[in-house]
C-alpha cells in the first residue's frame, strides 16, 4: 500500500506544482482544442508563453538558472518544429504550443519533451493510417516526399517538398501528440525514469 500512496503522492506533486501544474492545464486545453477545430488559440500559447517567461525569472527552476533559462527552451521548442511548418505538415499552432513547452521546461527537458513528443505522434500516425485504412498511402506519400526532398537538394542544394504533389490522407491534430509526449515527458521525469 506504501507503492500506491507514493505512487499518487509523486503525481500529486507534479499537478501542483505551479510550474508543470499550469503546463499540464494549457497541454490539456489545447489538446481539446485541436482535437475539435484543428486550431490551437494564440490564448492559450500567447498566455502560457508569458507565464512561464515572467514565473521562471520571478521563481528560477533551480538556484544558478539564469534569466535566459526559459527564453532558451521556447526558442528550441520553436526551431524544432518550425522546419516541419515551412514544410506544410504542420500547423502554427503546433509550432506555438512547443515554443511554450520550452518556456516552461528549459533547454534540457526540451529536448526530452521532444522526443517524446515524436514517438506519440508516431504512435498516433500508425493508428490513424490503420484506422483509416490509409497506411499504404501514408508509407508513399512519405517516400515520395523523402525522394522529392533529396532530388531537390541534388539539384537546387536544398530541399524543396510539395506536399500539393501527394493526395491528402486526413488531417492529425499533432497538438494532441505535443500534449501527450510533453506529459508522459514530465511523468517519466518524475519518477526519475528519464
Amino acid at each position: 500500500m506504501d507503492e500506491t500512496a507514493s505512487f499518487f503522492t509523486l503525481l500529486g506533486m507534479l499537478v501542483t506544482s505551479p510550474r508543470t501544474g499550469v503546463l499540464l492545464a494549457l497541454l490539456a486545453a489545447a489538446a481539446v482544442c485541436d482535437y475539435r477545430t484543428f486550431r490551437i488559440p494564440n490564448l492559450i500559447t500567447g498566455g502560457g508563453v508569458l507565464f512561464a517567461l515572467v514565473y521562471n525569472t520571478v521563481v528560477p527552476p533551480y538556484w544558478h538558472a539564469g534569466w535566459t533559462w526559459a527564453p532558451a527552451g521556447m526558442l528550441l521548442g520553436f526551431g524544432a518544429m518550425l522546419p516541419m511548418y515551412a514544410l506544410g505538415t504542420m500547423g502554427a499552432g503546433d509550432v506555438k504550443l512547443m515554443a511554450m513547452a520550452g518556456a516552461f521546461l528549459g533547454v534540457d527537458a526540451t529536448l526530452y519533451a521532444l522526443l517524446f513528443c515524436v514517438i506519440t505522434a508516431g504512435i498516433a500516425a500508425l493508428v490513424f493510417g490503420l484506422r483509416k485504412r490509409v497506411m499504404g498511402q501514408m508509407l508513399a506519400n512519405a517516400g515520395g516526399a523523402m525522394r522529392g526532398m533529396l532530388w531537390s537538394a541534388i539539384a537546387c542544394g536544398k530541399p524543396h517538398l510539395a506536399p500539393d504533389s501527394m493526395p491528402s490522407v486526413g488531417k492529425l491534430a499533432y497538438g494532441i501528440s505535443i500534449a501527450l509526449g510533453t506529459t508522459c515527458y514530465l511523468v517519466a521525469q518524475q519518477f526519475n525514469l528519464v
